[in-house]
């Protein structure tokens, strides 16, 4: 097998198989990657398009093709001595539908239920309606409505002998003590003798064991048709749309270990832990000893057998202990590497975490895992690419058009107040509750009110500005946690009445500013320790739906500086910040992913980097803005609360058009602008949507969405907007060689700093994909295979720049030269390079050095003034005039080769022209092979 040097993210679902990737496997390797990077396989919800969605981690995902099929890629994979890493989902699993037998098992059985403690469940609820049952919010309306309509239906399984309620897909088994009444009912003595015995399992020692005997004699009983048929005609008893089986079936169902509720109850009354604010993803205790042998079990037997070669783990901050579960993680797969087979030995099985760091944030080098996904490199090069001259017009016009500030913290701030009080408000009553039952277990605090502890906690989650902590036993984290929390209760300090303030001092100690393991063992401590997790698992999500799903939909000043992972504060910043980034990467962690694109993007790299230009050209993009709404006055419509599209939305869509217009793509191209605008109303309906303002996925505002999509369906293929669409897209291609210079020159970065690049399928061409699922449509592998079999001159692709294809071989060309040079890249030390001449500001180079072998990187920057009016992704060369780049000491230029063009330096050269080192192609990589 290949030493990791790069990875390919493919997506799988029944659309594309294994076997399907499997016949692929070939073309990866030539792309020049060592490890495909796999979205999770394990069995999913059916029909799941990502995966991440599990109902059932002991089998490979059978709509993938199953266990056979993925020995089919991995045989595939090591004949061209490529590794699997695979993605894998430990926080959470689906629930809710019929798939998930461990779920139903809770629904079920309640407390007594083997996997009760595999979920995150407050089983002991303030809210008596909830004491001992768990809420499932999955109907659609309100609970006596669904029943009065007969939605809610009894039905049996005769093969099993179970008795359930069914609501379209969701099914809720009804537990067995209960089966009783119902075949009471059905009238006949065989089955009132079952009856009897089904009664009393509400005392026998072991319900879970006997249940099972007699549902199997229900079962056989069943076979006999009349006795089928009369248990059937007695389920019709406790039809919903009578009155008397409406009080029935209400009956029965409030004797079962769970409470049926309409999906918005969630918001309010959830006493389970949710992925974020999803109803349908059900959090899980991985901390728990059984749970990561049991959800984990199939994972050891893969990475035995020699089959998975590294880990990616989704959402850790929504663990409870992610440095515990990481270190658990690390030493179970390092002892299994002694266990694999010869063929697929390894000195190493990498493990990624998908985990946001904040501005200033660190991942800690104690966690035993190899890095982040990459999504901080994301925004790295995304600052570097933006012009600061920019910033001060695009906020202006921001503010302008769109009547908000251009703040992007005092919006995270209000997101941050609505999720708490809406989406993730049941989650926060869980945590106050606990810090409740914290404050009453000492008779110092016990007169700390639940309405104190509501308000303070608010404001200190809202001025938090990282994703959570990590309190262990030691309390807070000097070195991580106590900076950002500390800055957390200042900005808390300043938002709330001084009457206020002591409990902030009460807050700093339970959330880990006093040791836990300062306190003795006992239900004081207990509590402590479960308030603090708690905590740490709502601040998480409380910044994902804020930051990402909520702020980054509400401000536009530049649409690329609003991703995943991003940090929209901050503009941009200039090479000593990336080159300082590439530096400390080098020193902790020079295995990190790096990531441009991913299947969680909100913007693709490529419509990313050509939005960026408008920082460049922030006055022309302004003056164009101002004319645009102009001649679209007559597609706005007046609404009862406003324009629609409002001022803002318009703007963000203005910007989206001019970063993802497809090159080529003519605005009298019927079928081509129907595709386009089909892809752009889907981005608009969830932008708005997640905003929050006008609409939003829980109260959707018909008339407002109907008048933005008609206003952009008007635009893009109306009559009406003919003269507008023919503006923008020759706006589009204006600023779309600067886009792609942008995208090369992030291409090579990516490809060439300290760390491990992750490509994402299909990305080898240019990528104008919006956010998923447009980032998931299918890839043509075919035109990609195609364009990589028929290679041509440079110059040639330079010509034909449009089709990707240069893209594409920047990739393969550089790809290529890592495998060829493992441990330059793997272990070779960055040195930033001087950059000098009258260009200096616009050129960014560094070298990577190992046992003296060399890498040198040249890349443009913040040069779409040079570029000018030209057609192509290249710059004059005279435009660099005595721009020159210093060499480090060591490095002969005389021995430098070019991995682009034929460009060569004399030997004793002190430094390089850019100009020169720039000739065939927007930017420069130069190799020496070790003396």
């Amino acid at each position: 097998m290949k030493p990791l040097s790069a990875t390919l993210r493919l997506q799988f679902h029944r659309g594309f198989t294994l076997d399907d990737a499997t016949a692929l496997v070939g073309y990866f390797a030539e792309l020049g990657i060592s490890h495909v990077y796999a979205s999770p396989l394990l069995t999913a919800r059916p029909g799941s398009m990502h995966g991440y969605d599990v109902i059932d981690p002991t089998r490979i995902n059978p709509e993938l093709g199953g266990e056979p099929a993925l020995w089919r890629f991995v045989e595939a994979l090591r004949k061209h001595e490529l590794g699997l890493i695979v993605d894998i989902v430990s926080n959470h699993m689906a629930v809710g539908g019929s798939g998930n037998a461990w779920w139903l098992d809770v629904l079920e059985w309640g407390q007594i239920s083997p996997y009760a403690r595999f979920f995150d469940i407050e089983w002991h609820s303030p809210d008596p309606l909830l004491e001992g049952q768990l809420l499932v919010p999955f109907l659609g309306s309100d609970y006596g409505e669904v029943l009065q309509k007969g939605e809610l239906q009894l039905q049996l399984d005769p093969a099993d002998g179970k008795l359930f309620a069914q609501y379209f897909e969701h099914r809720f088994p009804l537990t067995p003590p209960s089966y009783g009444e119902v075949l009471r009912a059905a009238e006949l003595p065989q089955l009132k003798a079952l009856a009897q015995r089904f009664d009393a399992l509400r005392t026998a020692p072991a319900p879970y064991v006997s249940a099972r005997e007699l549902r199997e004699e229900l079962a056989q009983q069943l076979e006999d048709q009349p006795t089928r048929k009369a248990l059937e005609k007695a389920l019709k008893i406790y039809d919903g749309t009578h009155p008397e089986g409406f009080g029935r079936l209400h009956n029965l169902l409030e004797r079962q270990h769970y409470r049926v509720a309409s999906w918005r109850t969630a918001a309010d009354d959830i006493n389970w832990r949710r992925f974020f604010d999803i109803n349908e993803l059900g959090g899980l205790r991985v901390e728990r000893p059984v749970v990561f042998e049991e959800t984990h079990e199939k994972l050891f037997q893969l990475i035995s057998e020699g089959l998975v070669d590294g880990l990616r783990i989704d959402h850790v901050d929504g663990l409870a202990d992610p440095r515990g579960y990481c270190r658990r993680l690390r030493r179970r797969v390092d002892r299994l590497k002694s266990a694999r087979p010869s063929r697929a030995a390894i000195a190493h099985l990498p493990i990624y975490v998908e985990k946001i760091l904040g501005s200033g944030e660190q991942l800690s080098t104690e966690w035993g895992v190899d890095g982040t996904t990459g999504y901080e490199f994301m925004n790295q090069v995304s600052l570097l690419q933006h012009d600061p001259a920019g910033q001060p017009v695009l906020c202006e016009l921001w503010r302008e058009v769109s009547g908000r500030g251009d703040d992007f913290l005092d919006e995270v701030r209000q997101a941050r107040h609505l999720v708490l009080t809406s989406s993730l408000a049941g989650d926060f009553e869980t945590v106050a509750q606990a810090l409740l039952v914290v404050a009453r277990s000492d008779v110092m605090t016990r007169d700390i009110t639940l309405g104190a502890i509501r308000r303070a906690l608010l404001e200190l989650i809202v001025h938090f500005s990282i994703y959570r902590t990590y309190i262990s036993g030691k309390g807070r984290s000097a070195e991580h946690d106590e900076a950002f929390f500390q800055q957390a209760l200042e900005g808390a300090r300043n938002s709330l009445s001084e009457a206020d303030w002591p409990l902030l001092e009460q807050l700093d100690r339970w959330l880990g500013g006093q040791p836990l393991r300062e306190l003795p063992p006992g239900p004081a401590r207990k509590a402590r320790k479960n308030a603090c997790v708690r905590f740490q698992q709502l601040t998480s999500p409380a910044a994902a739906k804020a930051v990402e799903d909520t702020a980054g939909y509400r401000s536009a000043v530049l649409l690329s500086r609003n991703d995943v992972g991003f940090d929209p504060e901050l503009f941009a910043a200039g090479p000593e910040a990336f080159h300082a980034a590439c530096q400390r990467r080098a020193e902790t962690f020079p295995r990190n992913l790096l990531a441009t694109a991913t299947h969680d993007h909100k913007r693709g790299e490529d419509t990313r980097a050509r939005i960026a230009v408008l920082s460049e050209r922030a006055q022309w993009f302004a003056e164009q803005v101002r004319q645009w709404r102009e001649m679209a006055a007559p597609l706005r419509q007046e609404l009862a609360d406003g324009a629609a599209p409002s001022p803002a939305d318009e703007l963000m869509l203005y910007q989206t058009l001019l970063g993802c217009w497809p090159l080529g793509l003519a605005p009298d191209d019927s079928n081509g602008m129907a595709n386009f605008c089909e892809r752009v109303a889907n981005w608009q309906e969830k932008a708005i949507r997640e905003a929050k303002l006008r609409t939003s996925w829980n109260a959707p505002n018909g008339p407002y969405e109907a008048a933005c999509r008609e206003y952009t369906q008007t635009l893009l293929q109306g009559e009406a907007g003919r003269a507008l669409r023919a503006e923008m897209a020759r706006a589009a291609m204006a600023i779309a060689p600067a886009g792609a210079l942008n995208a090369l020159a992030q291409t090579v970065l990516h490809l060439t700093v300290p760390g491990v690049p992750d490509l994402y399928q299909g990305t080898e061409f240019w990528d104008f994909s919006l956010v998923d699922p447009d980032n998931r449509r299918p890839v043509d592998f075919s035109a990609r295979k195609s364009a990589l079999h028929h290679p041509v001159e440079l110059s040639v692709l330079l010509n034909a720049w449009q089709d990707g294809r240069i893209k594409q071989h920047t990739i393969v060309s550089t790809l290529n030269l890592r495998l060829a040079a493992p441990a330059l890249f793997a272990e070779g030390r960055y040195l930033p390079l001087e950059v000098g001449g009258e260009q200096r500001e616009r050129v960014l180079a560094f070298a990577r050095e190992h046992q003296g072998e060399w890498l040198l990187v040249i890349v443009p920057r913040l040069a779409a003034s040079l570029l000018g009016e030209a057609v192509q992704p290249r710059i004059d060369p005279a435009r660099w005039g005595d721009t020159h780049v210093v060499l480090p000491d060591g490095l002969d230029a005389g021995r430098l080769k070019p991995l682009f063009g034929s460009a060569t330096f004399a030997p004793g050269q002190s430094s390089l022209g850019v100009a020169l080192a720039m000739e065939s192609l927007p930017l420069a990589v130069y190799h020496t092979t070790a003396v």
